[in-house]
């Protein structure tokens, strides 16, 4: 059950339908909405909140949400800040007054043992300070139900109805911080919720489109390898994790991937750890030679000096190491006048079918251009090649 991140505007309008109230806030998104759409939206007689929506914890105390705000040019001027800092996500709705007694703590969680509710009287943006008064219950009849409505003096049927709409639309996670009880009516000030992404395929209330993260503006070779993914029965995978760093992967298979990264923060390398992924899946020649020259166009960009590539996997079962590694040589031969200049090491492990010509054909290359670095097979143990690598 891979669980992400939903848009805070998609959960609450999910919530607010179930339960048949009116919601009127909208999202803003920089890369298609223009600012025709706050102009059109916003009510110069009303107050607003602005927030960047896109799975951020804490965001209040980050500055990532403003308060109490009229006009449309200053909406403008709040998202302007953070588009600065590479957010692109963003949701505009209406300021709701209240006092802090009114607000309370409401979280339900999918787990193993079936659906659990956190709940306190006590909510808002210091809710980590009194977590020790946050009750926790496994809910098991109407009558647990009942009981947790009561004590944060919400109606029962509201809660009802609220687990109802977490079950039918697969969420894994709902957090709502505060609920605001005003009047006996609820307001849900600040969602956080996660869905499971496999139920995509069966729900009607969101997709994809609506999954947020918590990263900042993606860097165009991840968006490179996005698109590559969704386009393929492959798996392709890329997070640049510091631009500058000076360790490059090149991985194949997850258990692997995860292995050898982790290997170069145990041997205190992590902060020069400059990306992680994989490739799997079987990918054919072509789409692993657009994959790697996604790679190779971080590496060579980085200012670090002694940069390393590894290029690692486990003994793949199905994967054909031959095809893969004629897809990787490929991008190696457009970017090798810049490698042997920087004077990169590049340091290969891998093994499974036709690994004898695959590794071959990367140590002819090597040798051939005269690049430094090494070749093994499954002879040499997994993790030993980050080791090498970082020696070098």
């Amino acid at each position: 059950m891979p669980r992400v991140k939903l848009s805070e505007f998609r959960a609450k309008t999910i919530i607010n339908n179930h339960l048949q109230n009116s919601y009127t806030g909208f999202p803003y998104d920089r890369a298609q909405d223009t600012i025709a759409k706050i102009e059109n939206s916003v009510n110069i007689e009303r107050r607003y909140v602005v927030k960047v929506d896109q799975g951020v914890k804490k965001r209040f105390k980050q500055g990532l949400v403003k308060l109490d705000i009229s006009r449309p040019d200053k909406i403008l001027f709040a998202i302007s800040e953070w588009i600065k800092k590479g957010y692109g996500h963003f949701l505009i709705e209406e300021f709701i007054p209240h006092d802090s007694g009114e607000e309370r703590y409401l979280a339900i969680e999918r787990t193993a043992l079936g659906t659990i509710v956190h709940y306190s009287k006590k909510g808002g943006v210091d809710i980590e300070d009194y977590g020790h008064e946050v009750k926790k219950e496994l809910i098991k009849d109407i009558e647990d139900i009942k009981r947790i409505a009561i004590e944060i003096d919400l109606n029962p049927d509201i809660l009802e109805k609220i687990l109802e709409a977490f079950d039918i639309n697969y969420f894994s996670f709902l957090e709502i911080n505060p609920l605001v009880i005003s009047f006996k009516k609820p307001y849900f000030l600040d969602i956080a919720a996660e869905v499971d992404s496999a139920a995509e395929f069966f729900v009607d209330n969101w997709s994809s489109k609506d999954f947020r993260e918590a990263a900042t503006q993606k860097t165009p070779e991840e968006l490179n390898v996005q698109k590559l993914s969704d386009k393929s029965q492959a798996s392709f995978k890329l997070v640049v994790l510091n631009p500058q760093g000076a360790i490059f992967m090149l991985l194949s298979g997850g258990g692997a991937s995860i292995v050898l990264a982790d290997e170069v923060y145990n041997l205190g390398h992590g902060e020069e750890l400059a990306n992680y992924g994989e490739y799997s899946g079987n990918p054919n020649e072509e789409e692993t030679y657009l994959y790697t020259k996604n790679i190779l166009s971080l590496l060579v960009n980085s200012p670090a000096k002694n940069k390393v590539l590894i290029i690692g996997g486990g003994v793949a079962n199905f994967t054909d190491v031959r095809i893969t590694f004629r897809g990787l040589i490929r991008a190696l031969e457009e970017f090798k006048d810049t490698l042997k200049t920087q004077d990169i090491g590049i340091y290969v492990r891998r093994g499974g079918p036709h690994q004898e010509d695959g590794l071959n054909m990367m140590d002819k290359f090597l040798k051939d251009n005269r690049i430094r670095g090494e070749v093994h097979g499954p002879e040499l143990v997994l993790t030993d090649v980050v080791s090498k690598a970082v020696k070098k």
